[in-house]
């Protein structure tokens, strides 16, 4: 069993991909269900019921949203963000569904699909998906769980990954046996996860699919620095900031070039790194489409990071691009396998924090750090956000969350060249900082794990 850095990196829509992607692809997969089993023709109603934080927080992430275009059979990564909110205004106002593109029933989402703040026991974003015929009687029930990433797992796996069964030439689970495998094969780690990845599909493949992957984000910033709406979506009316933001960036360098020919500041590229991250995750916040890094609420660290590095360090290419991806994948897997990447399991800790770990191993790799080099630049880059809380102001994916992508992404760069700086010797490993992660999230309360019922949630005045 393995993981696949396409499934770090994967093309969704905001704004959780916990809470949004997650869900989506269980209600659709639930459809599937239905019509492998041949039993679609004979439904009459679905009931959704959200669980935990996914009821806590579900309709500021949307997934109330997320479940019903599910059900229609919409997928994550071709749904039509655009259409998406008129689509479901259209089932709310009609009350009407078209199961899985072709089964047409009745179906209220403000009475079909229902909120239960008592988690389920095996997670704390879990889902029952519930089939009915015309008398009444159940057709099909499924308990899926939305694990953080867009990963979702059904109640039969048993707490696994749902990874696929793939047996890889240098499987690892730890960044220890990582490091032995670069060791032994005298490679990367992105050769290491390279050849890995030849387990799932051919080299020539995966490395089109992570630029596509790269494409995917660049839009992302693209669209967040172009969208003409001032507030974000919501109650909290956060104003954007991307969009005007890059304006005056544009307009002080053409001026300051103009006059000098060069730019004196020696921290502008901070600017652009918290530009981009605020491109990113203000789009995100919209609802637009996004890729998972490894989560939707840290989408923009990653992104900005290889942005930075792409537009400031001479000789930037495609091929390190996708070094720089399969580097911060590997780094990504271990803390999906030896933690969590999901809010609500262990804080925000295992989503920023685990992005600027990723983004810090990827920056290093490029900028030809040595494998231990780059764990080191990763071991730093979670250090430092441990205990870190999910704590969303309104159930929002905006207040904390845009900013601290931001500032993880330059913490990130920083990790990356103070690693450089060294030989790759250190006293904390990254394997100890991902187990005090997993015990700092146990510990946590569950208040502050993406319920807004702690920390900033309760302390900042929605309106």
């Amino acid at each position: 069993m393995a993981l696949s850095v396409l499934d770090l990196f994967s093309i969704g829509i905001g704004p959780s991909s916990s809470h949004t992607v997650g869900p989506m692809r269980a209600a659709a997969r639930f459809v599937t269900g239905l019509q492998r089993a041949s039993t679609l023709e004979r439904v009459q109603r679905v009931t959704v019921q959200l669980f935990g934080s996914l009821a806590a927080t579900g309709v500021g992430h949307g997934t109330d949203r997320a479940v019903v275009l599910g059900l229609t059979g919409a997928d994550p990564k071709t749904v039509d963000v655009d259409a998406a909110f008129e689509q479901f205004d259209e089932i709310c106002d009609t009350r009407r569904l078209l199961l899985a593109a072709v089964r047409a029933i009745d179906f209220d989402p403000a009475v079909d699909v229902e909120f239960h703040r008592k988690p389920l026991p095996q997670h704390p974003n879990g889902m029952r998906f519930t089939a009915y015929d015309d008398t009444g009687a159940i057709l099909t029930e499924t308990e899926s769980y939305s694990v953080g990433g867009g990963f979702v797992v059904d109640k039969d796996d048993d707490g696994g990954l749902g990874t696929d069964a793939v047996e890889v030439p240098h499987p690892f689970t730890s960044a220890e046996e990582l490091l032995a495998q670069c060791s032994a094969t005298g490679g990367s780690i992105a050769e290491v996860m390279l050849a890995n990845e030849a387990a799932f599909r051919p080299k020539a493949t995966t490395r089109a699919q992570l630029l596509e992957v790269w494409a995917v984000m660049q839009q992302c910033v693209e669209n967040g620095c172009t969208r003409e709406e001032k507030f974000l979506p919501g109650r909290l009316r956060v104003r954007r900031r991307a969009p005007e933001l890059r304006r005056k960036l544009r307009a002080h360098e053409a001026a300051e070039r103009a006059r000098t020919g060069t730019m004196s500041d020696p921290l502008w590229a901070m600017e652009w790194v918290n530009l981009y991250a605020l491109a990113v995750n203000e789009e995100n916040a919209s609802g637009g489409r996004v890729v998972t890094a490894p989560t939707n609420g840290a989408a923009g660290i990653v992104r900005a990071v290889l942005h930075y590095f792409t537009r400031f360090v001479d000789g930037a290419s495609d091929e390190e691009v996708v070094t720089f991806l399969l580097t911060a994948g590997a780094i990504g897997i271990l803390f999906k396998e030896g933690a969590s990447i999901s809010g609500a399991e262990v804080g925000c800790q295992g989503e920023v924090g685990s992005a600027c770990s990723m983004a810090a191993a990827g920056l290093c790799a490029v900028l030809d750090g040595a494998p231990v080099q780059v764990e080191n630049a990763a071991e730093i880059g979670i250090e430092h956000n441990l205990g870190l809380t999910c704590d969303p102001v309104g159930g929002l994916v905006q207040v904390p969350c845009i900013e601290r992508n931001a500032i993880a992404s330059v913490k990130a760069i920083n990790a990356a060249r103070l690693a450089m700086q060294g030989d790759g010797d250190h006293r904390v490993r990254l394997d100890a900082a991902i187990r005090t992660m997993r015990e700092t999230g146990r510990d946590m309360k569950s208040k502050y794990k993406e319920t807004s019922r702690g920390g900033l949630a309760v302390n900042v005045v929605e309106c």
